[in-house]
């Protein structure tokens, strides 16, 4: 800032009664007339020019001086070279738009302008900030015609703790933003607070799209009806189902579209607000980081079909060997069983009258033989077998949702519509996990290649408690494809029987042994609205089981 020579001493007495007043006041005020030339100065102005500190106008500035001239001069000479030219003209045009200012239209018109200087023997950066006002003259008005109040007020510890705030919220802002999962921030009542960059990747909306509106836009149904449910219940209760654990759940973009998603939520609690007053409680906020589990989904389930195809061909090689053993280890007792036979016939022929003595003797060799025969086969079948499953209580609605997401990955581009129909009332059942999720996985496709040339297609799963018995969980999956033929139908969890043409006819007749294996039954019905109805039902685990389980 330019050294300028002072006009008046740092201590003039007020010339007018309105600078008694304006020296109560502890910020600089001047007052200007309607040309900006400057007619009364408080004792805090005063003191601010004796101080040497170079503000815009203060030092050159006493009654009779064009403030407007002064301060654009001093603010230009305080700025950068490049800025000095509209840094001044803009100080000029504000202070000037301020005392054109008349009546009514004075209303609201002010003038502001920040600025810094160099201030004390170590030249520390120091604020401040020029405000101007309308304050009308005349009758009612302040006395000796001025209509303008020129205000100096430093900013600097305000400035520092902006600057304090504002760069850790930097810092934050931009590590969230190259964060690759995806974040959510949404309040108590479900409504979107922050929406990250990879957000906006991810479902296809902008931030400025979804501020404050409903998370549940991101939901397919039902969890889009069910969602504020879920908060409402935990802010009741307490019962943590999703925070701080994680889980598998589906997401929908904005074309509509649906994906499966990893999600973990984290919880934090603020401070009510109290700047209108009020002792508001503390404010909960929920932040979601989601991950798009699509890829990862598409290579465990072609990792589960290699799999798969390891063990047929691997069951394939076994029941060739089971053949040949059962074969050649059948054929011993069956070849004696038939010779001790043929022997009784010929016992019994033999002329002179039956040897029964004989007869009786061949008779019992010939059912030790088969007796053998039937303890080969058990024995085999006892090394086919797996035995007891391994059970525990498990959410239905958890197993339909997890089996879906890895089932239903692409389903969309098949122009394949997707119902979930989970009801929240549903008990949890005795089953092994894998298991049921394999049945699951198997019916749901079915369905949806049973529906690759239906023009309809609409896929259902639906989970309650079985209607006619309240300690089972019913489970479906309905089709619109064309549905079973009669012949089919009677047979269909039959081994071997299909309707495809590479089918083998033994994934139906393994989900049957293993629903039976869980004491449950499974079948299949013609569905009302054209196609087929799978249905299969588990017992429900008991109260303190479910209890433990979550």
């Amino acid at each position: 800032m330019i050294e300028h020579d002072r006009t008046f001493p740092p201590e003039a007495p007020p010339c007018s009664a309105a600078a008694a007043v304006l020296d109560a006041l502890p910020i600089p005020v001047a007052l200007l007339d309607p040309n900006g030339v400057v007619l009364e100065v408080n004792a805090a102005w005063r003191r601010l020019a004796a101080a040497g500190l170079g503000l815009a106008g203060t030092e050159t500035t006493g009654p009779g001086t064009d403030y407007v001239a002064a301060c654009a001069a001093a603010v230009a000479g305080g700025a950068a070279p490049a800025a000095a030219e509209s840094a001044a003209q803009a100080v000029a045009s504000g202070l000037r738009r301020v005392l054109r200012a008349d009546g009514a239209a004075a209303e609201g018109t002010t003038f502001e302008y920040e600025y810094p200087i160099a201030a004390g023997p170590g030249g520390e950066r120091r604020w401040f900030c020029l405000r101007a006002v309308p304050c009308g003259g005349g009758p009612g008005g302040v006395p000796g015609g001025a209509v303008a109040l020129v205000l100096h007020e430093e900013i600097t510890a305000a400035r520092r703790a902006q600057a304090a705030f504002a760069q850790p919220e930097a810092q934050l802002r931009s590590i969230l933003e190259t964060v690759p999962d995806a974040m959510v921030v949404i309040d108590e009542r479900g409504l979107i607070q922050s929406f990250s960059r990879a957000a906006e990747r991810l479902f296809g909306y902008t931030e400025a799209e979804v501020l404050g509106r409903n998370v549940s836009l991101l939901m397919p149904s039902p969890y889009r009806e069910a969602h504020d449910s879920y908060i409402e219940r935990y802010l009741r209760t307490g019962e943590r189902r999703i925070i701080g654990i994680g889980r598998l759940v589906v997401g929908q973009r904005r074309d509509g579209s649906t994906f499966p998603m990893e999600l973990a939520v984290g919880e934090v609690v603020c401070n009510g607000d109290h700047s209108a007053g009020t002792a508001a409680g503390p404010r909960r906020l929920f932040t979601g980081f989601m991950r798009d589990v699509t890829e990862r989904q598409e290579t465990k389930e072609r990792l589960q079909e290699l799999q798969s195809e390891l063990l047929h061909v691997s069951r394939l090689s076994t029941m060739g060997q089971m053949a040949a053993t059962l074969a050649h280890e059948l054929n011993q007792p069956l070849t004696a069983t038939t010779n001790y036979l043929r022997a009784c016939q010929r016992l019994l022929d033999a002329p002179g009258g039956p040897d029964l003595e004989r007869v009786r003797q061949a008779l019992s060799l010939a059912a030790e033989q088969t007796l053998r025969s039937g303890q080969i086969i058990r024995r085999l079948r006892d090394f086919v077998a797996r035995g007891e499953t391994e059970r525990r209580p498990e959410s239905a609605a958890k197993l339909v949702e997890e089996a879906s997401a890895l089932a239903l990955v692409g389903v969309k581009e098949h122009g394949v519509r997707v119902r979930l129909g989970l009801a929240p009332e549903a008990p949890h059942v005795l089953a092994d996990r894998v298991q049921v999720q394999q049945v699951l996985l198997n019916l749901i496709r079915n369905a949806i290649e049973a529906m690759r040339a239906a023009e309809r297609r609409e896929l259902a799963l639906d989970v309650a408690p079985a209607p006619a018995d309240e300690a089972a969980v019913l489970f479906s999956v309905a089709d619109t494809g064309p549905g079973l033929a009669p012949e089919v139908a009677a047979q269909l969890f039959r081994p071997f029987v299909t309707t495809k043409a590479q089918g083998l006819g033994m994934g139906l007749s393994i989900c049957r042994t293993i629903i039976e294996a869980h004491g449950g039954r499974i079948w299949a019905e013609p569905n009302p609205g054209g196609g087929t109805v799978f249905r299969f039902t588990l017992p429900a685990a008991p109260p303190e089981a479910e209890e433990e389980a979550d």
